[in-house]
């Protein structure tokens, strides 16, 4: 069976560091899968924390809704271990963008992610258009990064 290849922009729009904690680890002592994708969340909501948005939205910004999410796994993670997570916006449609995610442990990587992103309306319970101010902050933060 073909593994999934992702191929993650080089690009970094944003940067986060969070630690694996003992309750994120499975029977085989390693970071268990919903933990990894639980700190990609939580490393999601950091970056458009950031941006100045946040995954529900709020009275004149629309949320986001995942549509998707893909994993590919390249080394373990242990509990203790500072884990660098890495985020690039790309593909950006008229509601849409996906956010690529590379995760390592100092110089070892451990896993690479994409999300695709859906701006959503959650008062009409539909997609919306990115917002412009979320273009305008995301070129903000790409500028600050050069």
């Amino acid at each position: 069976m073909a593994r999934i290849k992702l191929n993650v922009p080089e690009i970094v729009d944003y940067s986060t560091v969070i630690e694996v904690r003992i309750t994120d680890l499975n029977y085989g002592g390693h970071l268990a899968n919903q933990a990894l994708l639980a700190l990609l969340h939580e490393a999601r909501v950091r970056f458009l924390t950031a941006l100045g948005f946040s995954e529900i939205g709020s009275t004149t910004q629309p949320g986001i809704i995942l549509a998707d999410a893909v994993m590919v796994y390249r080394s373990e993670a242990f509990a203790g271990e500072q884990l660098t997570i890495t985020l690039a916006a790309d593909e950006m449609g008229r509601s849409s963008f996906d956010l690529y995610y590379r995760v390592s442990a100092g110089e070892r990587p451990v896993a690479d992610a994409k999300t695709s992103i859906v701006f959503f309306d959650y008062t009409k319970r539909k997609s919306a258009a990115i917002p412009p101010a979320f273009i305008e902050a995301l070129q903000g933060l790409r500028e600050q990064q050069s």
